[in-house]
């Protein structure tokens, strides 16, 4: 495209949205975590999908776990993930994911989600005696 001068890896991820809403797209700025990090709670969005795409060179964390039933994840299946800078993850309807892990400092992530009416993000707390945690740990070289 553009007389040759521009290459479009097309359609690489489905913005799906539910009910009366559009696809959007927006800057989420990531605070960056300190570890050990306890995980206390993850999230779903069930009305679409959710895109993240580093905007600095800067790797982060993902985790994520299916469903168990209709309304907790399966937390025997909690998944981390190591996402280089080059790496985004797009979040399929109604995943079960942890917020935004930035690593080593303030990452900001460009985000293509649902914008509309209605109640879109679930939140599922932890028990208070689960500990689940995130060691310290270095990426130096990763």
């Amino acid at each position: 495209i553009n007389g040759g001068t521009t290459q479009r890896f097309h359609d690489l991820a489905e913005v799906e949205t539910i009910g009366e809403a559009r696809g959007g797209i927006s800057i989420f700025r990531g605070d960056a975590r300190q570890f050990p990090m306890k995980i206390e709670m993850l999230e779903r969005h069930p009305k679409g999908s959710q895109a993240f795409v580093p905007l600095q060179q800067r790797p982060y964390l993902v985790i994520v776990a299916p469903a168990l039933n209709e309304n907790e994840p399966d937390l025997s299946r909690l998944r981390l993930f190591y996402a280089t800078a080059a790496q985004g993850v797009n979040y399929y309807t109604g995943t079960w994911h942890h917020p935004l892990l930035a690593l080593e400092e303030v990452s900001d992530f460009l985000v293509v989600d649902r914008i509309g009416e209605g109640h879109n993000c679930d939140e599922f707390q932890f028990p208070e005696d689960s500990n689940i945690q995130i060691a310290a740990m270095s990426f130096e070289g990763v």
